[in-house]
């Protein structure tokens, strides 16, 4: 298929612009569903709003805020009214609204609805569905009607999780930051522009397709506004650091002599398949989401899986046509001049990460300890992590819903904007009533008129719904206060149903781990064919996601830097985190532990030597690795800057579990504990053996280098001569035999003739590389050699370099 792809390069390019164009144009005609379904079932706060549903149709759906606030005078000054009454009731009027309750009534309700100072006052208004059903076009006919009423010292504004709905962040800002980001350490990395550019291009179109197919899923199925900043967070990473690992090993390929055709369906057969089976395990991880049961999550793990499986696609079929286009100059300029002149480069690994490597290896117990102290004082804050929900007041300061939080905390005590609804359908509610008012955190508490046997009583607590104490209060008014008072009733509300959704995700997270653990086990299992090393990583994995979210608890629970991030206030971690966080971090951390352990394993199976395939794996692979992290690490920061407080806590958490990941456990905690377990890293029992199935992540290589019997010699030879088009002899060619997976068995140069003879190991089939000098251009080709010794000759044409 590479070969394919690469051959028929504009073909490819053209069906990926089509489809990504057709799926834009289709996702901007059809717009967006978002909907954020909360299935509790069984859970206190879903009684309640059942009972509420019954007795109340047409005030069961979700309940939005209009607040406004005079700079002089009081709210309840003629030219006040005469400017926000009339808003209100045409928001009454509206198809989809309830109702309308507001402070200008006659009776007591409504006097209560304005502060003490007289200054700021709310109305509220009651939709006919959840805020995930009411329409959008409804919505902003509110907000639009609501804000037109302001004036110069009359600030009106809207909150609720409705409005929230329709308030879409700063759009585009957090990608584009991350690709600048990415597009640089790319540029360092590689030090070509054309090299640079190729994994931000499938990035590119692998997250806008994803995007675009998860928009018009929105129609169909249930998913979350939050599904696609999510897409586009680990879209772009993984997008990113999968072109990086093929080009990566592409390039070397060039470099080592090869053609770019022959290097390019190479590298797609080596680590394009290591990227086939990485992107198998991140949705393999998504999906173990699954098994947590909560509707929520359904639509996300549909938005993340989709891109990743684009972005995989893209790499696999769309990035060969690319090299198909670039030619030799994915290399930089300079790199084409040296391999013009000096041939191609030597396989063994130089610079700062063989000397990494090396220094491992001699002080593996030194390296292990200090990254583990590491690791756990990062991982200390997680033994206080606090599961709850982000509420309005971590908005952008300049949304109407984060300033409409900010006006009702200002005037009616920061508990307002949380209040609790005891849904009583049994008993004495007037007894419930003033055992709640004499319960300590409560502000206020008012009883609405019953219907059909069902009281409504709403509870305003002194402290905020992020707050510690108002879960403190939940659980006392469920515990003791009701059961006290001999009611049936059930307590209900926003803050109650994000309190509930905390406690069924904690409940249900150990499964959760359990099972992606338990995948990815199996999966490095049948890859590796070693207990040691997918226990290793499972191992890895815990440390990494301890650590990771001590950061997250120190900067948003603890509030470490939380000014300079902008992110508003302290307060608890958003419940689906840890589930979305840990899902992300395992398929992000099997991706590098395939890539790191593969190339290990097959220095391993080559020499049986553990010490060297641990040092050249290290040395070959950390580069990549590290370049790759620091590219994620970026994409991620950036969602910082998306406006929406859910997903920058993700990025925030998931750079942490990335760099954390790369740059401590798999450059230095990893191969220290494979220096110090030695040979057993690679034991599997022979019973075992015998079962498992044979999945490769590298292609096996047609033939393995053998030793022959004293006196023997080679198993056969390729030998020739290598000529001009002139038919003159080539002196000091460099001609090199490599497998098919580009490790190179023997490399000698030309006589003086032209002749060369190289040694082949066992009959299959090779790669003949040759170079020489300019102008003569380098040359690849594919042999197969049986049992006896083959002639070729070659011939190398002359031609400029291409710049």
């Amino acid at each position: 298929m590479a070969r394919w792809c690469y051959r028929h390069r504009l073909v490819v390019l053209l069906l990926w612009v089509g489809a990504l164009f057709g799926l834009g144009f289709s996702a901007s005609t059809a717009g967006t569903d978002y909907a954020n379904v909360f299935s509790l079932p069984d859970t206190d706060s879903k009684k309640a709003y059942d009972l509420m549903e019954k007795a109340f149709p047409a005030s069961a759906g979700d309940t939005d805020t209009v607040v406004w606030k005079v700079d002089e005078g009081s709210v309840r000054d003629q030219d006040v009214r005469s400017r926000i009454q009339p808003a209100l009731d045409r928001i009454a009027g509206m198809k989809g609204v309830g109702g309308v309750t507001g402070p200008y009534a006659a009776d007591a309700a409504g006097a209560a609805q304005i502060s003490g100072d007289g200054r700021i006052a709310y109305a509220q208004i009651t939709f006919t569905e959840q805020a995930n059903a009411v329409p959008k076009e409804l919505v902003q006919d509110v907000v639009d009607t609501a804000r037109d009423a302001g004036r110069d010292g009359l600030e009106v504004e809207v909150g609720g999780q409705a409005v929230q709905r329709v308030q879409e962040p700063p759009t585009g800002l957090a990608e584009m930051v991350g690709l600048a980001a990415a597009a640089v350490v790319l540029f360092l990395a590689f030090g070509s522009l054309y090299a640079m550019l190729l994994p931000l291009a499938v990035a590119i179109f692998g997250v806008g397709m994803g995007l675009f197919s998860t928009q018009l899923l929105s129609h169909v199925t249930d998913i979350p506004d939050l599904a696609p900043l999510l897409s586009s967070l680990i879209g772009l990473g993984v997008g990113i650091d999968y072109a990086l690992f093929i080009v990566t090993r592409h390039r070397k390929g060039v470099l080592r002599g090869l053609d770019p055709e022959e290097s390019a369906v190479t590298a797609l057969n080596t680590s394009g398949r290591a990227v086939l089976f990485a992107g198998g395990t991140v949705c393999i991880a998504l999906a173990g989401m699954l098994v947590t049961n909560l509707r929520f999550l359904d639509g996300v793990v549909i938005g993340t899986s989709l891109t990743v499986v684009l972005s995989v696609l893209a790499a696999t079929t769309l990035l060969p046509a690319l090299l198909g286009f670039l030619g030799a100059r994915v290399l930089s300029r300079k790199q084409r001049r040296l391999l013009a002149a000096t041939g191609p480069e030597p396989e063994k690994a130089s610079g700062p990460a063989a000397r990494w490597s090396t220094g491992v290896q001699r002080r593996p117990r030194t390296i292990a300890a200090l990254a583990l102290v590491v690791m756990a004082v990062l991982a200390l804050p997680v033994l206080s992590l606090r599961l709850g929900a982000t509420d309005q007041g971590n908005d952008d300061a300049s949304t109407t819903t984060r300033q409409a939080y900010d006006l009702l905390a200002e005037g009616f005590g920061p508990g307002f904007n949380g209040p609790l609804q005891v849904v009583v359908d049994g008993g004495d509610a007037t007894a419930l009533t003033q055992g709640i008012k004499d319960t300590p955190g409560v502000a206020r508490v008012a009883a609405l008129p019953p219907a059909s046997g069902v009281t409504v009583i709403q509870v305003v607590p002194t402290t905020s719904p992020q707050s510690e104490e108002t879960d403190t209060l939940i659980d006392r008014l469920r515990d003791d206060v009701i059961p006290r008072a001999g009611a049936q009733a059930h307590v209900g509300g926003v803050t109650a149903v994000s309190k509930d959704f905390a406690t069924v995700t904690g409940d249900r997270l150990p499964l959760f781990i359990a099972t992606i653990i338990g995948l990815g086990f199996l999966l490095l299992l049948v890859a590796f064919r070693s207990l040691v090393v997918p226990l290793t990583a499972a191992v890895m994995n815990l440390i990494a996601a301890a650590a990771s979210f001590g950061v997250l608890v120190a900067v948003f629970q603890w509030g470490w830097g939380l000014d300079l991030l902008g992110l508003g206030k302290e307060g608890p971690i958003n419940a689906f985190l840890p589930v979305i966080m840990l899902s992300l971090l395992f398929g992000l951390s099997m991706d590098y532990q395939v890539f790191l352990v593969s190339r290990m394993h097959e220095e391993w199976v080559h020499t049986k030597d553990n010490a060297r395939a641990v040092r050249v794996g290290l040395a070959e692979t950390s580069r990549v690795i590290n370049s790759a992290a620091l590219i994620m690490v970026c994409v991620f920061l950036a969602f910082v800057l998306s406006g929406d407080a859910g997903a920058a806590m993700a990025g925030v958490g998931l750079a942490a579990a990335v760099a954390l990941d790369a740059f401590i456990l798999r450059t230095a905690l990893v191969p220290a504990a494979m220096h110090l377990l030695g040979d057993s890293n690679w034991w599997l029992p022979g019973w075992l053996e015998k079962r498992l199935p044979h999945l490769a992540v590298e292609p096996k290589e047609e033939a393995a280098p053998m030793t022959a019997a004293p006196g023997e010699g080679p198993a056969s030879a390729v030998h020739g001569f290598v000529r001009n088009t002139a038919g003159e002899p080539v002196e000091d060619a460099k001609v090199a035999l490599m497998s098919t997976g580009g490790r190179e068995l023997d490399r000698v140069a030309t006589l003086a003739d032209g002749s060369y003879i190289l040694s082949v190991p066992a009959p299959g089939t090779y790669l003949l590389a040759t170079t020489a000098a300019p102008p003569l251009l380098p040359r690849a080709r594919q042999l197969t050699v049986a049992g006896e010794p083959l002639v070729h000759d070659v011939e190398l044409e002359e031609g400029a370099e291409v710049s």
